[in-house]
């Protein structure tokens, strides 16, 4: 069972996710700043594309009220505004007794991985 979702990332997005996470690093919002880094211009949060995970598990598979238990994270590319960021979540376990998903999880922009993981996730009671 596989799940997944897409957004692209914009200048908004990267400030309000600063604002939201207090991660002000000009790397993220300052173009000048960005301009003489090794990524040449802004990137995007790390956790902001990992944030998709949280909306799949939320809305869809498993889906609402299900709970976060563990993630594991590898930020393998750098994401630049403009980018569109798939997320997806693959079941790869299954512990009916522990009513917990285990999960891989990728982040990929044009078919290449950006970020990848596992997830653990308590199913919805009921």
């Amino acid at each position: 069972m596989t799940a997944s979702y897409s957004q692209t990332i914009t200048d908004y997005d990267t400030k309000a996710f600063a604002g939201i996470s207090g991660d002000h690093n000009p790397i993220h919002v300052d173009d000048e700043y960005a301009s003489e880094s090794r990524f040449k211009r802004r990137i995007a949060h790390g956790f902001h594309s990992a944030s998709f995970f949280s909306a799949i598990f939320g809305t869809q598979l498993p889906g609402k009220g299900c709970v976060y238990v563990s993630q594991s994270l590898n930020f393998k590319r750098p994401v630049y505004l403009g980018d569109t960021v798939t997320a997806s979540v693959t079941v790869i376990g299954i512990d009916l007794q522990s009513k917990k998903v285990d999960f891989e999880t990728l982040c990929k922009v044009r078919n290449k991985v950006v970020t990848s993981g596992t997830a653990q996730i308590f199913l919805p009671e009921g």
